[in-house]
């Protein structure tokens, strides 16, 4: 009988331990996260580089967690129900893996700002297009890594798994070949970089600003600020106009002056566009002409073509209002005019007179 009661307060003096442990571990849990771990990131906030501070946040919940799993492992040793703790202690190693990849997983995103660091500092660049490509590969690869390791705690046999993917490969292939060619449009697209992240860009399918690349797809935002998603291997196979990598911006129309305006007045408002175009700060000089071009039906036609050194959308409308105005007033100040479209009538009364008129066309 004794022997009995004296069991009884053991277990229950165990399970008050084990309790008692895991509830501490909580309130350790709480303080560390709210005032330690806290501190330890503003420390490293301080550091020259960025990086210890990614690594700080990347693993805050990770290391949160962990501090759970420890006390869970501190308090089945006392916990009185539980006869074999192989497979806890073996669960606890899986869910530390886990936690471990998580805290990576978290880092590797901010792989991009590693790479832009190395762009900066060192001679080694890396283009744009590539980071986020590198940063999603490496996730990849972490997940994988912990799926193996994960699989080995369990006794599984990881190689006779690879071997299996070796016999079943053909089949796989033909399930997944939209996906192989999406991801081999993708290193297509990454090797011979048609564009970049933020370029602007236009294809049979899609217009607008690209904002990530993935194994399987691109993602450009439209001007009306859609995302549309375009499959690797549908852009490979297009053709892709990078208005982006243009070293400047077209401007070309035609210009109408009444059939009225005299020889020297033509001559000398051609003589003040071109010397307003050539004089301008933000037009391009290599490539500016201002001729007289044709005798249209109703006018005569002054040919304007150049270009912007600009390639931003708006600055381009900006600098195109500001020539239009400067012109405007060279019309004005030379006293000539623009043309409409128009026609001359001719209307004979028994020959003895003619009697003409113009009139717009729309009103013929």
């Amino acid at each position: 009988m004794w022997y009995e009661n004296y069991l009884t307060e053991e277990i229950l003096t165990n399970l008050i331990i084990s309790i008692g442990i895991f509830l501490l571990f909580l309130l350790f849990r709480k303080i560390f996260t709210k005032y330690i771990y806290r501190l330890l990131i503003k420390i490293s906030r301080k550091t020259p580089t960025e990086l210890l501070s990614n690594f700080m946040f990347a693993f805050e919940k990770p290391i949160s967690w962990m501090i759970v799993l420890f006390g869970i492992y501190i308090s089945i040793k006392y916990f009185p129900y539980i006869d074999d703790r192989t497979m806890v202690i073996k669960l606890l190693r899986v869910a530390t893996i886990i936690l471990v990849t998580w805290g990576i997983y978290n880092f590797t995103s901010t792989t991009s700002a590693i790479f832009k660091k190395i762009n900066e500092k060192t001679n080694f660049q890396v283009d744009q297009i590539l980071i986020p490509f590198l940063s999603k590969a490496i996730r990849f690869i972490v997940i994988a890594i912990s799926i193996t390791i994960i699989a080995q705690e369990f006794h599984y046999d990881v190689t006779g798994f690879v071997a299996g993917l070796g016999l079943g490969g053909l089949a796989f292939a033909f399930a997944a070949k939209d996906a192989i060619a999406n991801i081999f449009g993708g290193f297509i697209i990454i090797t011979e970089k048609p564009f970049s992240i933020g370029d602007w860009i236009q294809t049979p399918s899609v217009e607008g600003t690209v904002e990530d690349i993935s194994f399987r797809s691109t993602r450009v935002r439209t001007f009306a600020q859609a995302l549309v998603t375009v499959p690797n291997s549908t852009l490979a196979n297009e053709t892709i106009t990078n208005w982006s990598k243009m070293g400047k911006r077209r401007i070309q129309f035609n210009l109408g002056l009444t059939y009225d305006t005299p020889r020297e007045k033509l001559k000398k408002t051609i003589e003040r566009i071109e010397h307003l175009l050539k004089s301008h700060k933000d037009i391009h000089q290599e490539t500016i002409f201002v001729t007289f071009d044709q005798y249209n039906e109703s006018s005569l036609d002054i040919f304007l073509y150049f270009f912007t050194k600009t390639t931003v959308w708006g600055e381009y409308l900006k600098i195109k209002e500001e020539i239009n105005f400067r012109i405007l007033e060279i019309l004005e100040e030379e006293g000539v005019s623009m043309a409409f479209p128009s026609r001359t009538l001719y209307v004979s009364n028994d020959g003895e007179k003619e009697i003409s008129y113009q009139a717009r066309s729309n009103e013929s």
